[in-house]
């Protein structure tokens, strides 16, 4: 089933990930499947994210820079007075990050969600506080990671057709349907297209298909348009496939530099702090689901896979990572 088995990639990158593996396990895992994971911090609001994400994070890529790398992030805009101080700061502790060996950085969907200012209006990835920070990131010729909104179907019915309404009902704080007090999935689209066309020399990876996972012609619209942009697949595998075969194929083949495989996997705990029942388990998940996904990017008609061709396997599991993500 298809040209290659997915060892035979060597290595394969995952560029969407967070995975606190810290035991030898973890390694030998790794090593298996020949896998190099880029963790993504993930800032929250409450300012807990260095010492949570980043430190662990920036700790296994310094250690294992082999199997590891990390994507940095900072803090949203403070969400009740104006600090005039915010932007310095913001950038010297991605200064600080960035010389400790970070090759990214992230910006999450509580930028446009969550962050509001003193007024209580929302504060957008296009507002101008952010602007200073987008620049250096810009002029340092850093990538930036956006998440930047939600599937579709945050903004629609809990029993319409999507893989993702139990996320919703489960996490009713991100569910929008009805909200009329928050930005709508084309306000946040277009301020992440602003940004893209106001710095045409940044770098940009919209996470989860640039949360754009419901039409895959309005992901090659943007691709299209901007230059300077590209997609991961994160935690939009379902999304993906439920497009059909042709669809998708063509997809990948019409921008096969442009696509970036991840799988957003989540397990911050660490790795070492597991009982080793549960960490088995867990590392036999993982095989099965990167198995599973290679099978259908490389797998023939027979086995309901694309048959995709062995160079764009290549730039989709390993060199558009390298690419979008210099430091890789």
């Amino acid at each position: 089933m298809g040209k290659l088995h997915f060892q035979e990639l060597g290595p394969v990158i995952d560029a969407h990930i967070h995975f606190a593996g810290d035991h030898a396990q973890s390694l030998e895992l790794l090593d298996e499947l020949d896998l190099k994971l880029l963790n993504v911090t993930v800032a929250d609001l409450a300012g807990t994210w260095r010492e949570r994400e980043a430190e662990p994070y920036r700790e296994l890529a310094q250690r294992w820079p082999h199997r590891y790398a990390w994507c940095t992030s900072f803090d949203p805009p403070a969400t009740t007075d104006e600090d005039p101080e915010y932007t310095r700061r913001v950038i010297e502790g991605l200064e600080d990050d960035f010389r400790g060996g970070a090759i990214a950085c992230k910006i999450w969907k509580n930028v446009g969600m969550e962050a509001t200012d003193a007024n209580g209006r929302h504060i957008m990835v296009d507002d101008p506080v952010l602007e200073p920070i987008l620049s250096y990131l810009e002029d340092g010729n850093h990538t930036l990671l956006t998440h930047i909104g939600e599937p579709l179907a945050c903004w629609q019915p809990l029993d319409h057709p999507s893989p993702h309404r139990e996320y919703y009902r489960n996490n009713p704080q991100w569910h929008m349907y009805g909200r009329t007090d928050m930005p709508s999935h084309e306000q946040l689209m277009a301020a992440r297209d602003r940004v893209l066309a106001r710095h045409p020399k940044l770098r940009m990876v919209g996470a989860h298909l640039g949360s754009l996972e419901y039409d895959l012609g309005e992901v090659a619209s943007r691709l299209d348009a901007y230059e300077n942009f590209a997609v991961d697949i994160s935690a939009r595998f379902a999304d993906l496939v439920s497009h059909g075969s042709e669809r998708v194929r063509d997809f990948l083949l019409t921008y096969s530099d442009r696509i970036l495989f991840g799988t957003d996997f989540v397990e911050r705990e660490p790795h070492s702090e597991m009982p080793g029942a549960k960490r088995e388990q867990l590392y036999e998940r993982i095989r099965n689901d990167y198995f599973a996904q290679y099978a259908y990017f490389a797998g023939d008609e027979v086995h309901r896979g694309l048959d995709l061709p062995e160079d764009v396997l290549r730039r989709l599991f390993r060199e558009n990572a390298r690419s979008w993500y210099p430091g890789l």
